[in-house]
């Protein structure tokens, strides 16, 4: 790895997506690190998808590193109900932040995508170096060709232009400031949420989609957090790593799992008329591992945390 990234604690960073899960994490992260120049807007206050007031605002601001947490994002449901804004606000949204942060001499850029632009059937686990070589998984092909053209994007501006522009693709994540809402959310929050209303409603069965026999990988957002901040304060020397625990586990043991910290006692239904997704996705980490950065939080107690957080803060939908 490259030298320290000439960043300090007075350096203006913004953080698009800031009040999300991820950017939120974020922001603690870095505060908790003793950045003092931290900005984020709301979407109210700045329409990442308008290019002209992404633009103003660089121009005016003039961060010198920018951390893009901000997508439009969901589950299975979501991304086979609405491809449309999956694939197009996406694109708007990164294109907008990568042009303008170019134009502005931007010294970092951290892109953030997942893991669902690897192809469906790639060996696992999932190298960096698997990327393009097959075809995606359909359900949320939408929302992995926008992130793919993030990456391309980071890394056509590396090439041509020696920008220090980088992209972490985490694997699921979850934690405080998760989206709980049952259409739209992942699976490991909706999981919590229907043990929890169920637990509530005299411990009534819960029905899960599919079989129960993929495999997932989850990472906490405190950790992907972490991630981001090594990412940030060092010059990584390539253009794309994965994030995440580099351990997986079947869909129906996170259920088990999660049933029994929440405390539900009541059966689990699989309705395997409902789709699996992608048989197994569990990412090799061993470049961000190699450079310094690893996974800290075990699942059990991150998603014991996360019930804390939810049971503290009530349903977010």
């Amino acid at each position: 790895m490259k030298a320290k990234q000439n960043i300090n604690k007075d350096s203006k960073l913004f953080i698009a997506g800031h009040r999300g899960m991820v950017g939120s994490a974020v922001w603690r992260a870095l505060e908790a690190k003793g950045y003092t120049n931290l900005t984020g807007r709301t979407s109210k206050e700045l329409d990442l998808r308008d290019q002209a007031a992404v633009r103003a605002f660089m121009e005016s601001e003039r961060p010198e590193v920018v951390i893009n947490a901000a997508a439009r994002v969901g589950g299975i449901w979501a991304n086979n109900e609405y491809p449309y804004p999956f694939l197009m606000e996406n694109l708007q949204i990164q294109n907008n932040l990568i042009d303008a942060a170019h134009r502005n001499d931007v010294e970092k850029f951290v892109f953030l995508g997942s893991s669902c632009i690897y192809p469906k059937l790639a060996p696992q686990p999932l190298k960096e170096a698997y990327l393009l070589t097959d075809t995606l998984e359909p359900t949320n092909q939408w929302y992995a060709i926008a992130k793919i053209a993030g990456v391309k994007a980071c890394e056509a501006l590396r090439k041509q232009y020696g920008k220090d522009f980088v992209s972490l693709m985490p694997t699921n994540l979850y934690g405080p400031f998760d989206n709980f809402d049952l259409k739209t959310s992942h699976v490991l929050p909706a999981m919590m949420r229907k043990f929890h209303e169920a637990k509530e409603n005299n411990n009534a069965p819960v029905e899960l989609w599919g079989s129960g026999t993929p495999m997932r990988e989850f990472l906490h957002v405190d950790d992907m957090a972490r991630a981001v901040v090594f990412a940030t304060e060092n010059v990584l020397p390539e253009y794309l790593y994965n994030v995440g625990t580099g351990m997986d586990l079947t869909i129906k043991q996170l259920a088990e799992t999660i049933q029994k910290i929440v405390g539900h006692t009541g059966n689990i239904v699989w309705d395997s008329t409902k789709p699996d997704g992608t048989p197994r996705k569990l990412m090799d980490v061993s470049k961000m591992n190699a450079l310094g950065w690893k996974s800290k939080i075990p699942l059990k107690e991150g998603i014991e945390s996360t019930y804390r957080w939810f049971l503290e803060n009530g349903v977010k939908q």
